[in-house]
């Protein structure tokens, strides 16, 4: 078992890319269809896991569901956290701008290039929905100004008694943020936002919200004309090393209030990816059923004898994170300063003891 646990944790650590803050670029891969690997910190006394999770470019619905039992505010000194930077990648064609709504995460593979952008997203509240189709970016627009559309400017009086503005001027106040990249459907654009900690929560009226950190990295890549795909694919299958992978996110019922349930609509998606790929493995179906009843973002092996996620969570070694919180200044549409490293005594007692789970510490 410690053996084979290993060549698992091997496969879960090992990545193809590099990931660093406000910036998740990986090399698309040779063979199969993931990109990136697990990781973990160890936190200090002030961090929150939306500070680590904007760090690496994670949504709060990711680093939350990564880690059940956290407190999303005050995890604590040294609580490991783990980080889940290891992407199924989109269904092809890789092209363009694909947004995978369930995912709450946008992904842009630039032409000519075989690496892939990817970066988490707010996605549209309960009650609004987004359609499903290409698309494309029309425009793009720095410092926008904002006319409010009549349902949306109705829809808050209704649920807020709110009477907002119909003109939001360029500048900092401005919910579209500093940044806007216009698509073709009407009143859509990828943008900024002046509640960054809303990204990877349904927080928008179906325009998709970036990090302002990250829409600043991909607004000056991205021209106009470029394809955008927006897909809903809550369950993501993929290969790596010949070992099939699921990565499951929390449905948007929005799409599918008469469709068949969350565990068949898995499974079809898993065997018809393996019949597509000719891969002839033995599943655990127990394990998957695990997986989508749990939703917890982290692409994980579903093959007979593959370690749960809480087996592999426990062998992920831990670093300490070795930031401070992003504070104030990075609560609005502006790209907050380069994150200061914390103090010594936040971090002089990180230490977090690392075993195999089937080893006796």
């Amino acid at each position: 078992m410690q053996k084979q646990l290993g060549a698992w944790c091997l496969a879960a650590f090992m990545g193809c890319g590099v990931t660093v803050a406000n910036a998740s670029v990986y090399a698309l891969p040779v063979r199969g269809n993931i990109v990136g690997a697990l990781e973990a910190v160890t936190t200090h006394r002030d961090d929150t896991l939306l500070d680590i999770g904007r760090f690496y470019d994670l949504g709060y619905n990711q680093v939350t569901a990564a880690n059940p039992g956290v407190n999303p505010w005050l995890p604590g000194q040294a609580s490991k956290v783990v980080i889940p930077a290891e992407y199924i990648l989109p269904p092809k064609p890789w092209t363009g701008i694909i947004v995978d709504i369930p995912a709450r995460r946008i992904y842009y593979f630039p032409v000519n290039d075989r690496i892939v952008y990817t970066y988490p997203v707010g996605v549209f509240l309960p009650g609004w929905k987004e359609a499903l189709t290409d698309t494309r970016i029309i425009a793009k627009f720095k410092m926008p100004a904002w006319n409010v559309p009549k349902n949306i400017h109705a829809w808050f009086e209704k649920k807020f008694h709110m009477d907002i503005p119909w003109y939001w001027p360029p500048g900092p106040e401005n919910p579209m943020g500093e940044l806007a990249m216009e698509t073709g459907l009407s009143g859509i654009f990828i943008h900024g936002t002046y509640h960054p900690w809303g990204v990877g929560m349904r927080s928008s009226q179906g325009c998709f919200q970036m990090f302002p950190e990250n829409v600043a990295q991909l607004f000056p890549m991205v021209p106009v004309g470029t394809p955008v795909r927006i897909i809903d694919q809550p369950n993501l299958v993929g290969v790596r090393d010949g070992q099939v992978y699921l990565q499951s996110y929390k449905p948007m019922h929005a799409y599918h209030k008469k469709g068949i349930p969350d565990l068949q609509r898995a499974v079809v998606t898993i065997k018809s990816f393996m019949e597509r790929n000719r891969i002839d493995e033995r599943i655990d179906w127990g394990m998957v059923r695990r997986i989508v009843t749990e939703h917890n973002t982290v692409a994980l092996p579903i093959g007979v004898g593959a370690p749960s996620y809480a087996t592999l969570s426990a062998a992920l070694p831990a670093t300490p994170y070795a930031y401070a919180p992003y504070g104030p200044s990075a609560n609005g549409a502006a790209v907050p300063p380069p994150l200061p490293l914390a103090s010594a005594a936040d971090q002089e007692h990180l230490h977090v003891q690392v075993t195999f789970p089937d080893r006796k510490p």
